[in-house]
């Protein structure tokens, strides 16, 4: 009898479907190399990163994002993100997730702030109605995946109006697609991204790191505001 139990078990735990998989994104470091303000010696920059998850038929389906800063880095500092806690959205199956990063010199401290207040605000996953939110083909750069997941959030703007005054040092984007994620039996990708430019006669250099795990487990999301 006990093993007649047992066997059904195994057969309904068999049987049961297994838990979805999930992106979780994890800033590592941030280093100053060199820098864009070379008068002061000092820039004033923040970061803002987000996760887009899209169904099968490339509809914006749910949306999680976070910041950090403002912070004053100098030359050579380095900046270790081991108390940051990650963000997790639910990768749709034959869907994808976007995981995509800015970096931004910041020129207005306060108005800043404010806005990342509002974005941890809003730091938790938000599930988007299809149809919801519309997106155009121009959806490809990293800046526009973080402003549309915040705007799809509930902040009701875009990131480039509210920091029209800030200079954009560097971005990143990184796509995982459900089914070549379960093909090569993906478990991490660490993104090592370095961002240069020069800003009328300085030039900058900076280099971030973040990691994106693959697990199997049940978030809930958070209803929309």
């Amino acid at each position: 009898m006990k093993l007649r139990s047992l066997l059904i078990i195994f057969l309904l735990a068999a049987c049961s479907p297994s838990k979805p998989l999930t992106a979780e994104m994890k800033l590592n470091s941030l280093k100053a190399v060199n820098l864009e303000e070379t008068l002061s010696r000092k820039d004033e920059v923040m970061m803002a990163w987000s996760l887009t998850a899209f169904d099968n038929r490339n509809r914006l389906v749910g949306v999680i994002s976070n910041g950090w800063g403002v912070e004053k880095m100098e030359k050579n500092r380095a900046v270790s993100f081991t108390d940051q806690a990650p963000v997790l959205l639910e990768i749709p199956k034959n869907g994808k997730v976007v995981a995509s990063l800015i970096l931004v010199e910041v020129d207005d401290y306060s108005r800043a702030q404010q806005f990342l207040s509002r974005i941890r605000d809003v730091n938790r996953w938000i599930q988007v109605p299809v149809g919801f939110f519309e997106l155009g083909s121009e959806l490809l750069t990293p800046l526009k995946y973080v402003t549309t997941a915040l705007a799809a959030a509930g902040l009701g703007v875009q990131l480039a109006d509210r920091l029209d005054a800030d200079d954009l040092l560097g971005q990143s984007s990184v796509e995982l697609r459900y089914d070549t994620l379960v093909k090569n039996k993906t478990s991490v990708v660490h993104v090592p991204a370095r961002f240069s430019g020069k800003h009328l006669r300085d030039s900058f250099a900076y280099e971030v790191e973040y990691d994106l795990r693959l697990k199997r487990m049940k978030i809930k999301p958070a209803t929309q505001r």
